[in-house]
């Protein structure tokens, strides 16, 4: 039965996205690369355990669902066809109604605040294990400049989560990792404006929806490779709550870091972990610091992906 309503919630917000797109509401609907999701999601690596993971910008409250408003319809009647994504709990877990309708709708409850090592982090990894496919709205909040291409912050995105290089560098094989950009989403549902309208998209708007090409998974790794022999690592933030000097954190990192060694970022995880190695207990604080260091790389090689991807689509390529 959960199945069964899962399938219709998705299949009804699906095609109330696919009306709202070519109903007349909107002005035009682009859509590039779509080819490079739809392979993906149909390709056999999924059955072995490669999950697919897509990143990308956050321009509006309606950047999900309606962008999946381009998916063919017949796979909203598939769960695996489908993304799963991360909600915050504080705005869709709020009520009985809201959380059983975005539960179906496959959001996962995300809380704010009690940082990467809780039990939303850990579904999506053990879903990528499994071959579903996870999409990630990385920066955490909603952040119009960015598609812009006059403002100086356009193609520019705020520092990820830490959350995402945890996910990816947990999962046991490389994920399919594909950059998104999306642009006209500001315009549809405009931010400041004031009550009721800041609930009502706007008509006229121009969206475009691109899908990069896959991530090469030797280029990360080769980068991590690169960024740990050459000591490049960027350094973290020593803050008391969640951070690296709360008394459960080094363990917590630890159990992590060991997790990562054994996956498809082995390589480079298992370098950082060699630089120290009279820290190699779990829970030891200087290894948990070498740990949060190469999660803090992962995180900004794939932000590099999605500005990139934001740079073309912009067309502010040769500025980048």
């Amino acid at each position: 039965m959960t199945g069964l309503l899962s399938r219709l919630t998705v299949s009804i917000v699906g095609l109330g996205s696919k009306a709202l797109m070519h109903g007349g509401f909107c002005s035009s609907v682009t859509v590039r690369g779509m080819e490079n999701l739809v392979n993906a999601l149909e390709g056999d690596e999924r059955n072995n355990g490669r999950g697919i993971v897509t990143l990308s910008n956050h321009i509006s409250t309606l950047d999900d669902p309606v962008a999946w408003g381009v998916l063919p319809t017949k796979f909203y009647r598939h769960s695996r066809l489908t993304r799963w994504t991360l909600g915050a709990s504080d705005i869709m877990f709020t009520n009985p109604v809201f959380s059983t309708f975005f539960r179906y709708g496959q959001v996962i409850e995300t809380f704010r605040g009690k940082g990467i090592f809780q039990p939303a982090i850990d579904t999506a990894v053990e879903k990528l294990n499994r071959g579903d496919w996870i999409h990630l709205f990385s920066e955490g909040k909603v952040n119009q400049a960015s598609c812009d291409s006059e403002s100086p912050s356009a193609a520019r995105l705020l520092r990820f989560k830490w959350g995402i290089g945890r996910i990816i560098m947990e999962v046991q094989k490389p994920p399919i990792i594909i950059p998104m950009w999306l642009t006209g989403f500001d315009n549809l549902m405009p931010e400041g404006r004031p009550f009721p309208y800041k609930f009502l998209p706007k008509r006229g708007a121009a969206l475009s929806i691109t899908f990069g090409e896959p991530v090469p998974i030797h280029d990360i790794q080769d980068a991590l490779d690169a960024a740990v022999l050459e000591r490049r690592l960027p350094e973290v933030p020593h803050v008391s709550h969640g951070g690296l000097t709360d008394p459960s954190r080094a363990e917590e990192e630890g159990l992590s870091g060991a997790v990562a060694e054994q996956g498809w970022l082995g390589r480079p995880v298992s370098h950082a972990m060699q630089d120290v190695p009279e820290h190699r207990d779990i829970g030891d604080p200087v290894l948990a610091d070498e740990i949060a260091k190469v999660r803090s790389a992962v995180t900004a090689v794939v932000q590099r992906e999605v500005e990139a991807l934001g740079r073309r689509v912009l067309g502010l390529s040769k500025q980048g």
